[in-house]
């Protein structure tokens, strides 16, 4: 029988489900804790997410089992959860619209974590308070390390992303993805078209840097980092600060300062746990404010 905890959050009345189920089996991570932490984690997180079209990784029955992704709301969502309807230009299901949740508040968070949505991503773009999509106030750059390269030559990649952008007036905020790679993310006002700013600079540093790959191509990425500059196309998404990954350990896409990427040299300190990163919060307080709140 599936046991059930009928909970009030923030007003809302909510059921959670199999609380006691192992989400991340080697770390004997369940459920429950997933709750736990989305929710501790909030007060961080949710700036980072509001009026952001929401697309999830559920895994229902674990890390080590099968997952899907979802961005159209489930049948049995609650009215109270926001949602909006958008465009959606070559959808794999042929869908014209999609509607979409948009995560502004605690309810919504833990909602989603009692479905088992371990991994959160958003665009780099929000929602007016009518729906209607608004040019992007987020830039990034997504960094890929190709084998033998590891987390580390990204972090040398990374500041030389930070002074070239210095170079043109913008600001870098560097985060884990959670794996093995990360990311600089760039708040962004201007009126100059992310994908074709983002695109120029990954080339150049490609050109200027032998171990740097603007391409996507596996065979031109081993032991090489590659700057995907094409997650600020608007139909794409990234991994949230602080969403957890799937993985071995509940691994968690970790905001770091700029002294840390400058530092660090070891790629298994760059591995941070949920438990990690709340110590984390808790010292520092949070570390991507300058970017996407």
């Amino acid at each position: 029988m599936t046991r059930k905890v009928r909970v009030e959050v923030e007003g809302r009345h909510l059921t959670l489900t199999n609380l006691d189920k192992l989400m991340y089996p080697a770390a004997s991570f369940t459920k429950a804790e997933v709750i736990d932490y989305y929710t501790r984690i909030a007060p961080v997180l949710l700036p980072h997410l509001r009026g952001r079209p929401l697309t999830v990784k559920r895994y229902p029955d674990g890390v080590d089992a099968q997952s899907f992704f979802e961005k159209n709301v489930p049948g049995h969502t609650p009215g109270w959860v926001r949602t909006v309807t958008l465009p959606a230009p070559g959808s794999t299901k042929g869908r014209e619209t999609i509607d979409f949740a948009v995560m502004d508040d605690l309810a919504t968070l833990v909602y989603y974590a009692n479905l088992a949505a371990l991994e959160i991503h958003v665009p780099m773009w929000r929602v007016s308070e009518r729906g209607e999509p608004l040019p992007p106030d987020t830039l990034v750059f997504d960094l890929d390390p190709g084998a033998p390269a590891t987390i580390v030559e990204c972090c040398e990649v990374a500041l030389l992303l930070r002074e070239a952008l210095a170079g043109d007036g913008h600001e870098g905020v560097p985060k884990t993805s959670g794996k093995k790679g990360m990311q600089v993310y760039v708040p962004w006002d201007g009126d100059e078209d992310t994908s074709a700013y983002a695109r120029a600079l990954a080339r150049r540093l490609e050109r200027e840097h032998a171990f740097i790959t603007s391409v996507m191509a596996k065979r031109e990425r081993p032991g090489k980092v590659f700057i995907d500059w094409s997650q600020n196309n608007p139909a794409k998404t990234t991994v949230a600060p602080y969403s957890l990954r799937a993985a071995e350990l509940p691994t968690v896409s970790t905001p770091l300062s700029w002294e840390e990427v400058d530092a660090w040299r070891d790629p298994g300190q760059f591995v941070f746990t949920a438990q990690d990163v709340l110590e984390r919060v808790g010292k520092h307080g949070d570390l991507f404010r300058a970017s996407t709140a």
